[in-house]
């Protein structure tokens, strides 16, 4: 049976694996009912299974047929000559600090926290995607490594992961690696959304706390007030953005945070700012680095104040492998037809640490629209709303490309000869 077929039959299943999952949403690098339930529906498969050691990730080997017995990697890490090719899958497993309001049925059960950008959805399609391969084991040319990985919000978790070794958990580094993000918005259900190259940003924090001096609301001249400085460096600081820096290669800067004082008659000692800062370029994500610190500074000078600038670099570029992209492209088109792919002329503004991986290893990263099939994408609430809602019917269409990936890469690169990551002589 054609593997898109295959995970159909499956489609109720993961539905069902998908709602219980959402139901109970986690947060963070700890996520033990999940780590749970992905070690339950892995259950009884063929994968060699490690579990992290500073995190609740799952780090699931399908051993190809080529590969059984294969010999293991040297003392020294590299891969010994004749293994063979290894291919990685990525989900991410973490939910969101957001209290739901979907109504859904499966709604989620734990307060303030929400599956809000999809991550069941990429959880389920790995685990469908697990049963597919497992099922086709004799057709694999090589080795499969399935990342389930805790903390992508804002943890992290992709750093740890590597750290404890998922890229090179076959007993060599893998050749290629692909992952998957479901959107509530943006493009029609069911459409798949390719970009070589730069495809998302990269995502900084900025945390600045003005620091003055307190006083009476009626006598401001006797005190330094951080809340003015404040308010002039939330609008410096958008004025930057357009003044220096090109248009082209543009800059996101955005204040979730604003916050001083406990009462309307007192002028408080601090105020404090938090920001996102998102980039398109290094080039860019350095210039911030600098500019940032110079202008606050500048504006709290002017004020007679002192200012604390914390400029934290977190998750860089998100760049696809071009030959990877065409790749994923390629088996998309051959699965579902080319009405089902979109291919985007310019970046997302969003940030992902799958960047982690694709700066190790070719790879690219794949969107998927999970808009409730009949609703209007322009106008549905994005990722990390309240109200963003994740079509189930996607999940077996994102299981057969997770799998159709993984085999017809191991094919691939089996027919070359020799492991990529191994150097011809």
């Amino acid at each position: 049976m054609p593997i898109a077929a295959d995970a159909r039959q499956m489609q109720e299943d993961l539905a069902r694996f998908r709602h219980d999952l959402h139901r109970e949403p986690e947060i963070g690098l700890q996520l033990p009912r999940t780590q749970e339930k992905v070690l339950k529906a892995l259950d009884g498969l063929p994968y060699e299974i490690t579990l992290g050691k500073d995190t609740t990730s799952v780090t699931a080997v399908l051993r190809g047929g080529a590969s059984d017995g294969g010999a293991s990697a040297g003392a020294s890490g590299a891969a010994p000559a004749g293994l063979p090719p290894a291919v990685l899958l990525r989900a991410d497993m973490d939910g969101l600090p957001v209290q739901e309001k979907t109504g859904v049925g499966y709604t989620s059960t734990i307060d303030g926290a929400m599956h809000a950008c999809g991550h069941d959805l990429h959880t389920s399609m790995l685990t469908g995607a697990a049963t597919l391969l497992a099922e086709r084991r004799h057709r694999l040319a090589g080795d499969v490594v399935l990342m389930f990985q805790p903390g992508e919000e804002g943890f992290d978790g992709a750093s740890y992961m590597i750290r404890e070794g998922v890229l090179d958990a076959p007993g060599r580094r893998v050749d290629a690696a692909y992952g998957m993000h479901v959107f509530s918005s943006l493009e029609p259900h069911g459409t798949f959304c390719t970009k070589p190259g730069v495809m998302l940003s990269a995502s900084d924090g900025l945390v600045v706390t003005v620091l003055g001096a307190g006083g009476h609301g009626s006598a401001p001249h006797s005190a330094k007030d951080p809340v003015t400085a404040a308010a002039e460096m939330v609008t410096a600081l958008q004025v930057m953005v357009t003044r220096q820096f090109n248009m082209f290669d543009p800059v996101v800067l955005s204040v979730g945070v604003l916050h001083a004082g406990t009462k309307r008659n007192v002028i408080p000692e601090t105020a404090r700012i938090e920001a996102t800062i998102r980039t398109f370029s290094e080039e860019n994500r350095q210039r911030m680095m600098d500019a940032v610190p110079r202008l606050l500074k500048g504006i709290a000078a002017a004020h007679g104040l002192d200012v604390d600038v914390d400029y934290q670099q977190e998750y860089p570029l998100t760049i696809t492998d071009q030959d990877e992209t065409h790749t994923a492209e390629r088996v998309i088109t051959e699965l579902f037809g080319d009405s089902r792919l979109s291919r985007w002329a310019t970046p997302l503004s969003g940030s992902e640490d799958f960047s982690r991986v694709l700066a190790e290893v070719p790879g690219t990263f794949v969107g998927l629209s999970a808009v409730p099939q009949g609703a209007d994408h322009a106008a549905s609430p994005f990722n990390h709303s309240p109200y963003a809602t994740f079509d189930d019917g996607v999940l077996a269409d994102g299981a057969a490309l997770y799998a159709e990936l993984a085999i017809s890469r191991l094919e691939a690169l089996a027919g070359a000869g020799v492991p990529a990551s191994v150097p011809a002589l």
